[in-house]
């Protein structure tokens, strides 16, 4: 069910759509008389070329707040390249995150979507290190993946670097940075459904000596969906500016903005089950979308890093980012179980919301090495702000509750109306500051200790629909970690941090749950082989997690999803392998155990999948040069949930959706030297199957779909 009633405020009648491309033509004056030129400065700085980096990259710095290979990390870490996004056509996050390790991507409609791994909600979300934690929890809206290089996934309570989080992931976005190289390509997608997408990517010098570097990224989507009613355009537009200001500093500043406007989005989904407990079996078409339903995202993001290299190896660094997000949708939701028989039982609940969400955060941090008993030891320290804002209204008519049709009569046509008989909404502000301090000791060649400690005050001030919405709370939270390099290509390692995350979700009584509160741990044992080409990890780990809030249904009258505090205790183990087979062969491939049980021994969140295997390949193909074959598999076992309805013998239905598999295949041919042609096919055994039962609700995913890319790179 809606987290909250997301209903904005109406489009302008007739608002035009933008069906041309001109924003692609902007990154090309970049590459106009620029001319290759190596960089002047002695700054360690992101490394971003032509050079395609397999699925072998190492993190960076930002994830953890050191420069750390894998090996050096003691926690789970995957890294998406952007080879591997290229490759599988991932355009977008959901896609994206399908392949990584032990994340599991609850689309609970098409326009929103949660994220889990280690069997919680993922809501560390950053840019090159920093970030806000997600409002609700929720992303609204499409991601695309085109502005960044890669993207890094921390398992696990991020003691490193993040002073607040969930102990399931740190979920990094890594921007792409200009080059000191004159360099790009441009790509052109046709696909199912009448897909149309385009994209550009300019990189290179403004001066001779590289001095001054820029990048700019473009990419238009648009196209219809299997899902009726449904379309989404959207565009992207991202641009960067680097500058040597001598030697010792280093500017970097940046711009992102992306326009997203769904048709006949989904605002919650398809009832699971009838009256008598028996499930539902819709065409997977189905959509409760009413015909005038629209969600419009805008979303802003601007960012400016300084970097100046003091005397004995060390370095200052600051960094601001600013994020803007502007939501504007008429929407319809249907709630109610439809009679077997009749199809009837569902009822009307429409809403207009207009939404703003602002974030300011802001960091600065020491890093370097200092001398103690006869060894080097890398400390990093600093301290960071974030302030958030949100402000939504949401809109109501008096039709409230209007009896439906069947879904399988549905048709969209519904009156839209006036959303004049009353209004609710949130108006809350929110705050983080945070001091913190991670120091690498160097015991030994070959064994390291990792400390640290975050002190974070998190205030809340506000309403939140007709309710107060105020906390203020903080906590010190300590992390440790060691790593033992016990063999050249071998390491075990071992890890303890504490959790504490403020929520904003409420309960019943309209308040603020409690912040949560907890523990993890986590060991395993990592390799690295030829020269760091290829990776493999194998861990175990153990999250304790008070307070936790889970969802106890949509209340119509209170125009809300209400939450409960709970208890929950998740361990078990995940195995990774990722980088280059011998010399033709890309892999990226993970299994994640894990079992999950409340304070009573009982299963918990039985909607996220006990096993799940993750696994992309590539081949290049050594007898026929520039083709290329892939493939990529996503298995997961069964997941039922308990839902609301009695039936007669006071037992709650249940609904289940049995083991899947999703298989992808890849082909690729390379020709006239910088051409290059992708055919993609997705769910090539066209399973049906609900991607989530994260709510009561559910929609089915997309069938069998391809698509064709042409790429030229320079």
């Amino acid at each position: 069910m809606p987290p909250h009633p997301h209903t904005p405020a109406g489009r302008p009648a007739g608002r035009p759509r933008t069906r041309a491309v001109p924003l692609l033509l902007a990154v090309l004056p970049l590459a106009a008389g620029a001319e290759p030129a190596p960089a002047a400065t002695d700054l360690d700085r992101i490394v971003v070329s032509g050079q395609r980096d397999g699925y072998s990259a190492e993190p960076t710095p930002a994830s953890t707040g050191l420069a750390l290979t894998r090996r050096e990390i003691p926690q789970s870490i995957s890294v998406l390249t952007r080879t591997q996004l290229d490759d599988f056509g991932l355009d977008n996050l959901n896609d994206a995150l399908d392949l990584a390790t032990g994340v599991n991507v609850e689309r609970v409609e098409n326009t929103r979507t949660y994220y889990t791994a280690r069997g919680f909600d993922i809501t560390n979300f950053q840019r090159d290190g920093l970030g806000i934690p997600l409002p609700y929890g929720v992303q609204n809206g499409d991601i695309d993946t085109a502005p960044y290089e890669r993207i890094e996934v921390l398992r696990g309570a991020n003691g490193l670097m993040s002073g607040t989080g969930n102990p399931s992931a740190t979920v990094n976005f890594v921007r792409k940075r200009p080059t000191a190289d004159l360099e790009g390509q441009m790509r052109a997608t046709v696909g199912s459904w009448e897909r149309v997408r385009l994209e550009a990517d300019v990189a290179g010098p403004f001066d001779a000596e590289a001095r001054v570097r820029g990048r700019a990224v473009a990419a238009w989507e648009d196209g219809a969906s299997y899902l009726d009613r449904h379309r989404l355009e959207k565009a992207v537009a991202y641009g960067a500016i680097e500058a040597d200001l001598g030697t010792d500093t280093r500017l970097l500043a940046g711009i992102l903005h992306q326009r997203n406007d769904a048709d006949g989005p989904l605002w919650g989904a398809l009832p699971l089950y009838y009256t008598n407990g028996t499930p539902t079996d819709y065409d997977r078409s189905t959509s409760t979308a009413a015909d005038w339903s629209f969600w419009d995202t805008r979303e802003t993001r601007a960012f400016v890093e300084l970097a100046h290299a003091l005397a004995g190896g060390w370095e200052l660094r600051a960094a601001v980012n600013h994020e803007r997000l502007l939501e504007d949708t008429q929407l319809f939701y249907v709630y109610g179980t439809p009679d077997r028989a009749t199809g009837l039982g569902l009822f009307s609940y429409p809403s207009d919301y207009e939404g703003e969400f602002d974030a300011l955060q802001a960091d600065l941090r020491l890093v370097g090495g200092f001398a103690l008993g006869g060894r080097t030891h890398d400390l990093v320290a600093g301290l960071s702000r974030a302030d958030g804002a949100m402000r939504e209204t949401s809109w109501y008519g008096n039709d409230i509750g209007t009896p439906l049709p069947p879904l399988e009569q549905w048709a969209g046509r519904y009156p839209k109306p006036a959303f004049d008989a009353f209004s609710a909404g949130s108006d809350f502000d929110y705050r983080r500051d945070t001091v913190y301090a991670t120091v690498r000791w160097n015991l030994g060649e070959r064994f390291k200790l990792i400390t640290g400690a975050n002190r974070a005050h998190v205030r809340m001030e506000g309403a939140s629909y007709g309710e107060p919405h105020d906390s203020d709370e903080a906590r010190t939270t300590p992390f440790a970690g060691v790593v033992w390099d016990f063999a050249p290509a071998y390491s075990l390692y071992a890890s303890y941090g504490e959790i504490f995350a403020q929520q904003t979700e409420t309960g019943a009584d309209g308040r603020v749950l409690p912040a949560i509160e907890g523990d993890n741990a986590e060991a395993g044992i990592k390799a690295g082989w030829f020269d760091g080409r290829l990776h493999a990890s194998a861990a175990v780990f153990r999250v304790h997690q008070d307070n936790l809030a889970e969802s106890a249904g949509f209340d119509p009258a209170l125009g809300r999803t209400v939450y409960v505090p709970s208890d929950a205790v998740s361990q078990g183990y995940e195995l990774e392998l990722a980088g280059e087979l011998g010399e033709h062969v890309s892999l990226s491939a993970g299994f994640t155990h894990l079992a999950i049980e409340d304070d009573d021994g009982a299963a918990t969140r039985t909607y996220v999948p006990r096993n799940t295997l993750r696994m992309a390949a590539m081949w290049r193909v050594p007898q026929i040069e520039g083709l290329r074959l892939g493939v990529s598999a996503r298995w997961q076992d069964d997941i039922h949930r308990e839902q609301s309805l009695l039936l007669a013998d006071g037992s709650p239905v249940v609904t289940r959706q049995e083991a899947y598999t999703v298989v992808g295949l890849v082909a690729g041919y390379r020709f006239a030297g910088r051409w290059e042609a992708t055919l993609n096919v997705d769910n090539l055994t066209d399973a049906k199957y609900v991607p989530s039962l994260y709510w009561e609700q559910g929609y089915y995913a997309a069938p069998r779909s391809a698509s064709l890319t042409v790429a030229y790179r320079f």
